[in-house]
């Protein structure tokens, strides 16, 4: 039986940059080079999102609709990659959603990276592969400490079989009334209840900061399962939350 692989110690080390170094007003996007590039500068992992394009291919790239990041309206998915890699992100210079193949080459294995797959089913259920294939593709050869994660636990589920031997883990949270509106009820108790972590051969998980207190998260700690956490937005929080947490994702200020 194959061993459920372990999150390297570096993820553990230096806090990872939500999304990269971002910061608007020194024209660095979220999830843009420039803001990955910052976030190696400064000794930081990196924490970035994929979404998939019309054309089966994974972009770095948050929202599931453009308009915030990029002016441009519409889903992302309903656009080309070969589209998608022209259209700039706002707040930025000459600042263009990446391929996920791009990143990779840019980071190139210098810091941690950890890939949150956003869940492309809907309601965080079955429907997935394509977008999981894409990121495995991409990965399968990459010499640096990857580490892949998602809200979706199927998702986890598919990554952990296309690329059995890289560490893979849940992104959790409560999964509220008013962010998971999409989730019908009994699934969304499933998922804040980490039903799912034994099953999907998980590595590890990243909680909300603002429920590291929950049994489940203090239990899995107890297990010696890695606790990391997002999104940390002061030295204060930051504190605060590795009372219980491994390490934090932060954006908004530099961990001292």
């Amino acid at each position: 039986m194959r061993q459920i692989p372990r999150l390297p110690q570096s993820f553990l080390d230096r806090p990872l940059a939500h999304r990269g170094l971002h910061n608007a007003s020194a024209l660095r996007p979220e999830n843009s080079r420039a803001a990955f590039l910052a976030a190696i500068g400064g000794g930081y992992g990196i924490e970035l999102d994929v979404q998939l394009s019309k054309d089966g291919q994974a972009m770095v790239f948050h929202d599931y609709n453009m308009t915030r990041l990029t002016g441009v309206h519409g889903p992302i998915q309903m656009r080309e990659s070969g589209d998608l890699v022209q259209i700039e992100l706002l707040h930025g210079e000459k600042q263009t959603i990446p391929l996920l193949a791009e990143v990779l080459a840019l980071v190139a294995g210098r810091v941690p990276l950890l890939v949150e797959i956003k869940d492309q089913d809907g309601a965080m259920g079955p429907n997935v592969g394509a977008l999981e294939k894409a990121v495995a593709e991409c990965a399968a050869s990459y010499k640096g400490p990857i580490a892949f994660m998602s809200f979706n636990p199927y998702s986890v589920e598919v990554i952990a079989n296309l690329l059995p031997d890289h560490p893979r883990g849940l992104t959790t949270c409560l999964m509220d009334d008013k962010g998971s509106l999409h989730v019908p009820r009994d699934r969304r108790d499933e998922l804040a209840a980490i039903q799912d972590f034994d099953r999907t051969k998980s590595s590890f998980i990243s909680h909300d900061h603002n429920s590291l207190s929950i049994p489940r998260v203090q239990e899995l700690k107890s297990l010696g399962v890695p606790v990391l956490c997002w999104t940390i937005t002061s030295n204060a929080s930051e504190v605060a939350a590795r009372q219980v947490a491994d390490n934090v994702t932060f954006e908004q200020y530099l961990p001292s």
